[in-house]
């Protein structure tokens, strides 16, 4: 155990000097194994882990599901989810904040990705906020929540990996984490809505849209929403895998953008450069916190931290509760997928050796990280809406997102203390 918290203590003393996280991980993951056990033994894991996860099929599933977000958002997805949900909600207290909500949810569901959601749509809806004299700690505070609903619902490139590192099935993963999902979009708009009652000011009513004017505006968003369910649905209902879920999803976002009359030689530059980078950083990370990972399994720590709270008698709530805490506080220095990649190799035998199922451990640890994403003194969200919006003060956007993660601890409590919300698709699916 001694060898393991060394090499975490070199590990983060690294990513404080801002050493790539990649960079951090195979370094001290191959130095650390060649002192445990040699370094030919080392040269060797690492050219075993190239190989076998550069071949492992699963993993294709990755650069489907981001091709099939960027095609959709090249499409220029945002802007129009972003006025399909003002059209029936704007013209409430409150209402151009819950749309943008809605807009974020979905839109970050297709992107995968919190930092885009967030930088896209703060060019795309904090114009009209500002044009209703809404105050810019409710706008900015709903666009850096709103942004972080896409990791867990899917599909969700983060409990891809998930499933990948604890060898849990996928399609639960995804069917665990749609219920959570949408709690959370309930939750933030409660959020709205209590604010907006207290204080009136923050979020004038909008203009009421006419009924033809929102069926319009549905008009422009049924071909994405058809994709979604076609491939979420065909997951749920056992018709393909997550793999093929992912190929169709993909070639129905090429479509998407043909239908349109959007595709050109720059539009498809752009998606398959902007896949290929996204896919080469997550498989980088990937593969570097599988090498560093196995260091971490040879010294025994994650089944001796799992005899120690055996042997300790410490309630394993309580256990629980700890490990959120160190990733509430990890969200401070680390985005999502080192996050997730760095801990759930040592994390999961022990919840495991707890009796805790692996499918709701998944979505508690995705629902921390978006927590995270917000809280002070460093929530990555609202830096990225800091460099967007540069006139807005960091301590504006911070007092914004606060009925937000006040929020997203109450759906956390009650996914810890009903696993049923998290498990009841799952069981559905058997």
């Amino acid at each position: 155990m001694e060898a393991a918290l060394i090499g975490f203590a070199f590990l983060l003393f690294f990513i404080f000097l801002r050493v790539p996280i990649a960079v951090a991980m195979i370094g001290v993951g191959f130095v650390a194994f060649g002192q445990y056990v040699n370094y030919n033994a080392a040269l060797a894991m690492i050219s075993s882990v190239a190989f076998e996860e550069g071949m492992n099929y699963e993993l294709s599933v990755v650069p489907l599901f981001i091709l099939m977000g960027n095609f959709v958002t090249q499409a220029g997805l945002s802007k129009e989810l972003y006025t399909a949900s003002n059209a029936f909600i704007g013209h409430r207290r409150g209402g151009l904040s819950m749309a943008t909500i809605l807009a974020c949810g979905g839109f970050s569901s297709i992107s995968g990705s919190s930092l885009a959601t967030a930088a896209t749509m703060a060019k795309v809806a904090m114009p009209s906020m500002r044009k209703y004299n809404y105050a810019d700690s409710l706008a900015t505070g709903s666009i850096a929540a709103g942004g972080t609903l896409g990791i867990l619902i899917p599909p969700s490139i983060i409990l891809i990996i998930y499933g990948l590192l604890t060898e849990t099935d996928i399609g639960l993963l995804f069917a665990a984490g749609f219920i959570p999902g949408l709690l959370g979009i309930a939750c933030y708009l409660g959020a709205v809505i209590v604010m907006t009652s207290l204080y009136p000011d923050l979020g004038p009513k909008g203009e009421r849209t006419s009924w033809p004017g929102r069926l319009r505006a549905l008009r422009d968003v049924w071909g994405v929403m058809l994709l979604f369910f076609v491939v979420m649905g065909g997951i749920y209902g056992g018709v393909f895998t997550p793999t093929e879920a992912a190929g169709i999803g993909a070639a129905g976002g090429f479509l998407f953008v043909v239908l349109r009359g959007k595709l050109s030689k720059d539009l498809m530059l752009n998606v398959l450069i902007s896949s290929a980078k996204t896919t080469a950083m997550i498989f980088t990370i990937y593969m570097c916190a599988v090498v560093f990972g196995n260091f971490i399994n040879v010294t025994g720590l994650p089944y001796e931290l799992a005899d120690f709270v055996t042997g300790w008698g410490v309630r394993p709530f309580f256990v629980i509760v700890m490990i959120m805490v160190i990733y509430i506080l990890l969200g401070c220095i680390l985005e999502s997928m080192s996050m997730i990649l760095l801990t759930v190799p040592v994390f999961y035998p022990l919840v495991q050796n707890l009796g805790f199922d692996l499918i709701w451990f998944g979505v508690v640890v995705v629902v921390v990280t978006e927590i995270s994403f917000i809280t002070p003194p460093v929530g990555l969200n609202v830096f990225v809406l800091k460099s967007v919006l540069p006139d807005v003060k960091t301590r504006t956007i911070f007092k914004g997102v606060t009925p937000f993660w006040i929020a997203d601890i109450f759906r956390l409590s009650l996914i810890v203390l009903f696993p049923g919300i998290s498990l009841f698709l799952p069981t559905l699916m058997g």
